[in-house]
Formats: C-alpha cells, structure tokens, sequence
C-alpha cells in the first residue's frame, strides 16, 4: 500500500534556510504524487485516496486564504487611502493603497507558507536583510522619497505656485514622490530632486493673495521734502485702481535715509499679486514722471577729478 515518503533532508525547520525547506516539501510532494500515479497505473487507488487526503484540505485552505486576504488587502488599501487621495495628495494616496497591499498579501503568503511547515522566521530574516541592503543600495532616493512625503503632507507650496527653492525661480508644475518640477519664467523645464527642495530655504512668493511693491528713489538734496511727498503721491494716486486697500494695505511714502549724494525715500503700494511686475513697472514710470513735472531731479554719483600741475 502507497505511504507517503519520509523526507530525505536532515536539515530541520530552526536551521535550515528558506530555498532548502522549499526544495525539501517540493521534492517530498513529488515522490508523493509519482507514488500515487504509479499507484493509479497498475488499479490500485489507495496511494491516490491517501495523497488527497494528505495534501489538498492544505491545499484547499491555503487557496482560501489566499483569496481572502486579496480581498482584505483590497478593502483596506482603499479604506486607507481614500482620506489620503481627498485631503493630502493623489499620488501620496496611491502610493499609500499600493503599500498597504502588499504588505498584507506579503504577510498572508508567509502565514500559508507556515501552514505547510515551513519556518517563516528564515524568510522573515530574508526580507529584513534584502530591505537592509536596497536601503543602502538606495539611499539617496529613499531620502528624496521621504522628502517628497514631506512635501505632499506639510504643503509647504501647491502644483501653481511661484517659489524660490533649491536655487531654482519657477512656478511648480508637478509634486512627485521623487522629484518636484518647475517651469521657469523663460519657459525652461527644470527637474529638482524633492531631498535638495527640502534642505535649503523655500520661499513661496504666491503664498499669498496680495503683495508689497517697493520703488526706491533719491532726490535732490535742493528739493523740497513737502514736493517730494505730493509728487509721489501723485505716482501712487495714478495707479489707485490697481491698489489694495484696508489695514495694513493702501500705500506708504517713507523718506529713508539721507545719502552721500540724495535723499532717499521708498515708495510702498499693495496690489494683487497677479499684478506685481505690472504694477512695480507703471509705479517706477509715474514716479520719474511726477518728479520730472515737479521739477526735483534724481541725481547720480559724480566724481571731480582735479589735476595739478607741477610747477
């Protein structure tokens, strides 16, 4: 009568690694299913009877399993990563979905593996030496990765904004894992690994709905500080449209220093920061104007050269 055949390793389950326990259950099945079909061969179905016996409850449950822990692995990716997708980032969400799988399926696949006697903890070391050494292997995109993660929860500037970051000027175009894409104003294309946008100052300069334009000017030491004022008031008056108001905001003519050739003054005015660079590009323009109608003059360093000569 057909018994199934004993293993032919002495390697034991606590020393022995993971391809050797899997060479040894695979080649005892296969001595085990040889039997029986000789077995079947020469009419005699006990040998059948006993290898369905011994292997497919195993076989059926660990297949139930399986397909069980697809199923949870699915629902809770998704429950997961939903509020992940809706509240910080799509691709963050994704990512998130795709680990949470994984991770699971990986924990279920080792759990049937320990149902057919197979020592899991040698496969459990196996995974932890692999993760070790891609670590190494990868560290400098693993620190970009954690940069990027950094990126899409702390939201320090969104897909939009016109920023300063990792000596780059641009607008973000796209926030990935990896990697952060500006587009710049002369319309260059420039890739910026996430770990250097998150090791230096980021400026983001439309953070903010409105903006501080800022126009310096030096005038005349002859000119009259009461003209200089309603000159620039002037400027800024011809512009009102454009400003705005409320506490904080309007305008503010400020006399600044007295320099070694001028009176300087600074002309602050708020706007829409849309309209920066027009507005900062009108205000320079109606201030030389006001002033040239007024009639105080914006001087400019001189030097006197004075020759002397031997006599």
């Amino acid at each position: 009568m057909w018994q199934p055949a004993p293993p032919t390793s002495d390697v034991g389950p606590a020393n022995a690694d993971p391809e050797s326990l899997i060479n040894e259950k695979t080649g005892v099945l296969a001595r085990d299913v040889t039997d029986a079909a000789q077995g079947v061969l020469r009419g005699d179905l006990a040998g059948l009877r006993n290898l369905l016996a011994e292997y497919a409850v195993p076989a059926i449950s660990a297949l139930l399993i399986l397909i069980v822990g697809y199923f949870v692995a699915s629902f809770l990716a998704r429950i997961i990563s939903t509020p992940i997708r809706k509240r910080v980032d799509e691709t963050l969400g994704r990512f998130t979905s795709k680990l949470v799988f994984y991770a699971i399926m990986v924990s279920t696949l080792l759990g049937v593996l320990g149902m057919f006697g197979i020592n899991i903890a040698s496969f459990a070391a196996v995974i932890a030496a692999a993760g070790f050494a891609i670590g190494l292997a990868f560290q400098g995109t693993l620190s970009n990765f954690a940069a990027g993660v950094l990126l899409l929860v702390f939201r320090p500037f969104k897909v939009g904004d016109f920023v300063n970051a990792a000596g780059v000027t641009g607008k973000v175009f796209e926030i990935d894992l990896f990697v952060t894409t500006f587009d710049t104003p002369d319309n260059r294309r420039i890739i910026v690994p996430n770990s250097s946008v998150t090791g230096g100052t980021i400026e983001n300069v439309t953070h903010h709905m409105h903006r501080r334009v800022d126009v310096a000017v030096g005038v005349d030491y002859g000119a009259s500080l009461d003209a200089t004022r309603a000159a620039l008031t002037l400027a800024v008056e011809s512009l009102e449209e454009q400003m705005i108001g409320g506490e904080g905001r309007g305008f503010q003519i400020v006399l600044t220093n007295l320099g070694a050739s001028s009176v300087d003054w600074t002309v602050r005015f708020w706007c829409h920061r849309d309209d920066f660079w027009k507005v900062k590009e009108q205000l320079i323009g109606a201030v030389k104007n006001q002033l040239d109608d007024a009639g105080i003059a914006i001087p400019f360093p001189q030097m006197d050269v004075h020759l002397k000569q031997n006599q």
